[in-house]
């Protein structure tokens, strides 16, 4: 973008995150695929699936969930000793204004390590064509040390951003319908109906399911190990109850003893093998509301008998598997 159309929606991004810092809301994930624009061009903030409120902080003053996008994340969330939501929210949007100018990440690697690396120590290179103003302005945002990072009382005395501002205007009389918003505020137990069920499947957060790829390889998320592999995985579209019956009805004519806690199962050969009997773990985790991820791995036994039941079991779950890791391999 030009920078006085950058300019115009970051100054109403920090008008946005100043409100909700000041009712004690931390974002924690901003990014421009949050940013929303209404008919009359005004920016808005949206998704606040991971945010966290000021009660939520421990006693220490700080937050210590480590969450958010990976590339827009600051460097204390990813150091695990805690961070000031508001300090870090900052973070984020000098990540989004750097986006906005450059049309690129400041902070970008197909390695995790390598962009965490990066991101720790502030390695970034803001392009020629961006003014002095607003790269000295994404600099003390984008500071490694969030004691030393610009606030946002500094931010609106500063030359490039405060350049045709205008101060927010909230109109909190302003006859809106909050029921929905309202709604999900509401106390669970004193608002819902409480009924038995069933633990659901963990949840996989984007830094989980990163970390399972090979080397920490973002472009390697599914690659595929040399020769037999000791564990595999597969993405369903099924629902979580139905993927393990599934799995269960599948296991047992192959001569499996099926265990099962809640979505985690452990399989094992009544027969002995090579190398004992084979055991075979399987666990599915909730990677979107509906998507899964089902892992398999072998806990014991031989790997070659491992792999002839994989394809055993593979071949009776054609209706419940959406891809498997070769199928993504083959993507790429």
């Amino acid at each position: 973008m030009r920078e006085d159309e950058a300019r115009k929606y970051f100054q109403q991004l920090i008008n946005a995150v100043d409100y909700c810092h000041s009712r004690g809301v931390f974002h924690r994930d901003l990014k421009p695929e949050n940013l929303l624009l209404d008919a009359a061009g005004n920016l808005k903030v949206s998704d606040f699936g991971l945010s966290a409120l000021s009660q939520q902080v421990r006693d220490d003053g700080l937050l210590h969930t480590t969450c958010g996008t990976p590339n827009y994340v600051a460097p204390e969330v990813l150091n695990d000793r805690g961070y000031d939501g508001a300090i870090a929210d900052l973070w984020s949007c000098g990540v989004i204004l750097f986006v906005l100018l450059a049309g690129y990440l400041p902070f970008d690697d197909s390695n995790l390590m390598n962009l965490y690396k990066k991101i720790s120590s502030a390695e970034f290179t803001c392009p020629p064509w961006l003014s002095f103003g607003a790269m000295k302005l994404i600099t003390r945002i984008l500071d490694p040390n969030p004691n030393k990072r610009i606030t946002i009382a500094e931010m609106l005395e500063d030359e490039w951003f405060k350049k045709d501002y205008k101060p927010a205007v909230f109109d909190e009389n302003e006859d809106t319908n909050l029921d929905d918003v309202e709604a999900v505020f509401k106390d669970y137990e004193e608002y819902h109906v409480t009924e038995k069920r069933e633990e659901k499947p963990a949840a996989m957060n984007a830094f989980e399911l990163i970390s399972m790829s090979k080397g920490l390889n973002l472009g390697n998320l599914f690659d595929a190990q040399q020769g037999f592999k000791r564990e595999t995985r597969f993405t369903s579209k099924s629902s979580a109850n139905e993927i393990i019956s599934k799995i269960a009805a599948a296991a047992k004519p192959l001569g499996f003893d099926v265990q099962k806690k809640n979505y985690k199962m452990r399989l094992e050969n009544s027969k002995a093998g090579r190398k004992g009997n084979l055991n075979v773990a399987t666990e599915v985790f909730q990677v979107a509301p509906s998507l899964h991820m089902v892992e398999v791995r072998k806990q014991k036994g031989d790997t070659l008998e491992f792999h002839k039941f994989y394809k055993s079991l593979s071949t009776c779950l054609e209706d419940v598997v959406w891809k498997t890791e070769e199928d993504m391999q083959q993507t790429k």
